[in-house]
């Protein structure tokens, strides 16, 4: 049977002849693949041209920049803190260079097989582990932080040979910081530790966290922290090759780090060592200053600390053993701990007096050995039992009759004898050169009134009363001045009036340039006194350490000085009489003594306080004449006994 096909809408027979291919047209076909092959072909190229063209010509810098940071790292270099000498170029603080052993913790697998591993080449005390667990904690995963500090030259080598081993860990020079002294002038100089997250907001204040990349560093209390700034320096920066291990090839390029700049201090560590052997064991503050220029000749705080704890970290024992004593031997006395003045603040009461007419300089009481205010059986005791008899000013200075300074406090406004001694710089911060200073208290109406305005105190909290005034006329009550006040308000006295910023830095250098900036002195003001006034009061201070209160302890000296003792009270006696081996020693009265000498020109100016001392004359003023002794003619003093001893019970001041 024949099969039909249709082809273009006919019928034809399987059995006809196919029809032959049309070469032209089949060529037309093809040409007109070919061409849009090419066409996307050329469309293809061209967007690969397009695209490097935009690579190399618009990207050029992005990608380069990429391809760099996977061969070159950039390394700060630390600078090297600046150093701390004394007015006579002993140094006191200074940076050494040791290799350290560090771990980046997120570049380990584990981390306590890898220690123990480290452990067979390395000496690591089970310190260590735990100063490198405690930071650890404190910050990021990918730190480097240090396990073993200050390797020997054969730990150095030992951990090369095998450094293959070990991923993530790796040798580093660092530099370390040194105070020679130890705990001498150590709330002073202070120290630094490691940066931790409230320094990183310090540090974005003053707009220097490029500078700080890399230090791991910085000063925590002390002229360390007051002269951060200065002592850091200006970090450095290295670019380096490296292989795909992270491994230095090379470097390519290196700016070298500026050392920070270099304190000369107006401290005499001599005079300070001196000092702090006379006091011994005892507890207590001394601040002595150039009366004509402010500048602070020596700062003790006693007891002390070692810095040298802080440097790497301080153990958990030492910080405990520092931080629960009861001789708190990391509070700062001179800025941080006020105490009544006690019998010290008379002679700015005279003047306060003598300014404001109160009294005149001849006129004279009778001191029957107590006062009482009218209407009042309550009878406020002089030292002396039976009194001083007939005083006036000049012999209320050189006895230190208590019953004088009774009846002036309470014929005195204690808003104008607030406002007057204000002017020495009490009851404000003298601007001394070092953070952390209080502002003690000077009372006043106003004060008082702001002091107990809480809901928990009642109108007559408020209330000024004439008892305030008496007891504030003894410098007890609310009075309560820091040792640098003190030693700030004397040394006015001393330059007749005219008031100095204490200043620890005498100097600051530019290493890199050699230049020195002298730190000028910087008159805070003249107080309002006439000059008659003043040689009274300074004529009776000469009377307290030639014939008065002060006289045992500055028997013999080859120079005239002039001073004042001064005892003050921790508690109230109810009327009993004071005996110090009769009272636990936290519990006796501090001991004050004010001075300088020499008396016509002075040449220095100290606030010398011992906790618990007893009375001034007897505990505070041979601590004076040793460093007088010491500062005006060269004597060494001896070192003293741990605890003072027990002053006779009749003795005052």
């Amino acid at each position: 049977m024949r099969r039909l096909f249709v082809k273009r809408g006919r019928p034809f027979s399987a059995l006809e002849p196919p029809e032959l291919k049309n070469p032209e047209r089949e060529l037309s076909h093809f040409r007109r693949r070919l061409i849009a092959a090419t066409a996307l072909i050329v469309l293809g190229f061209a967007g690969l041209v397009g695209r490097f063209v935009y690579l190399q010509l618009f990207q050029h810098q992005h990608y380069q920049t990429l391809a760099e940071s996977n061969r070159i790292a950039i390394v700060p270099i630390v600078p090297n803190r600046g150093v701390i000498t004394d007015r006579n170029g002993v140094v006191l603080a200074q940076s050494y260079s040791a290799y350290t052993l560090e771990v980046t913790p997120s570049r380990v697998k584990n981390l306590d097989e890898t220690i123990d591993e480290l452990a067979r080449l390395v000496d690591i005390q089970q310190r260590d582990r735990k100063r490198f667990r405690r930071l650890l904690e404190e910050t990021k995963n990918f730190e480097s932080l240090p396990l073993r500090t200050r390797l020997s030259d054969e730990e150095v080598a030992r951990f090369a040979v095998n450094r293959y081993r070990f991923p993530g860990v790796e040798i580093k020079a660092r530099l370390f910081r040194q105070y020679p002294f130890g705990e001498i002038a150590s709330h002073v100089i202070g120290y630094i530790g490691r940066i931790n997250d409230r320094d990183v907001e310090r540090i974005d204040e003053w707009d220097e966290t490029a500078n700080y990349k890399g230090s791991d560093y910085i000063g925590k209390v002390g002229l360390e922290l007051s002269y951060e700034r200065e002592l850091h320096g200006t970090t450095g920066v290295e670019e380096v090759e490296v292989d795909a291990g992270g491994r230095a090839v090379r470097t390519l390029s290196r700016t070298a780090p500026t050392s920070g700049n270099n304190l000369r201090l107006s401290l005499d560590i001599k005079l300070q060592q001196a000092i702090e052997a006379a006091f011994g064991d005892r507890r207590g503050a001394l601040v002595a200053i150039d009366p004509a220029n402010g500048e602070v000749l020596a700062f003790v705080s006693k007891p002390g600390f070692d810095p040298n704890l802080f440097v790497e970290g301080i153990d958990p024992a030492s910080w405990d053993a520092l931080n629960d004593s009861p001789d708190k031997p990391l509070l700062n006395r001179p800025l941080r701990g006020a105490y009544p003045p006690g019998s010290t603040i008379k002679p700015f009461l005279a003047l306060s007096a003598l300014t404001s007419g109160k009294r005149t300089a001849t006129q004279t009481i009778f001191d029957p050995g107590f006062f009482q205010i009218a209407g009042s059986a309550h009878r406020f005791n002089d030292d002396k039992k039976g009194g001083h008899g007939t005083v006036d000013m000049t012999k209320s200075i050189i006895v230190s009759c208590d019953t004088y300074y009774y009846m002036l406090g309470a014929d005195s406004d204690i808003d104008v004898t607030h406002d007057f001694l204000a002017q020495f710089g009490y009851g404000g911060k003298t601007g001394i050169d070092i953070e952390g200073e209080l502002p003690g208290v000077l009372p006043s109406r106003a004060w008082k009134r702001e002091r107990f305005a809480g809901k928990n105190y009642r109108e007559e909290h408020r209330k000024w009363y004439l008892g305030d005034s008496v007891s504030a006329g003894i410098g007890q009550g609310y009075n309560a001045f820091t040792p640098v006040q003190q030693a700030e308000a004397i040394a006015t006295i001393a330059n007749d009036g005219v008031a100095f910023r204490p200043h620890l830095v005498r100097s600051i250098e530019n290493v890199k340039t050699g230049a020195v900036r002298d730190i000028a002195p910087e008159l805070r003001h003249t107080v309002a006194v006439k000059p008659e006034h003043l040689a009274v009061v300074k004529n009776a201070l000469i009377g307290v350490a030639r014939e008065g209160t002060g006289a045992r302890a500055f028997v013999g000296a080859q120079y005239v000085s002039a001073g004042k003792t001064g005892t003050s009270q921790l508690f109230s006696l109810k009327g009993e009489k004071y005996s110090a081996g009769h009272i636990d020693e936290r519990l006796r009265d501090h001991a004050w003594y004010l001075a300088y000498a020499p008396a016509a020109h002075p040449r220095i100016a100290l606030a010398v306080l011992v906790e618990n001392g007893g009375f001034g004359a007897q505990a505070a003023a041979p601590i004076a004449r040793a460093v007088f002794d010491y500062y005006l003619l060269g004597r060494a003093p001896a070192a003293a006994s741990g605890e003072a001893p027990h002053p006779a019970d009749d003795e005052s001041d």
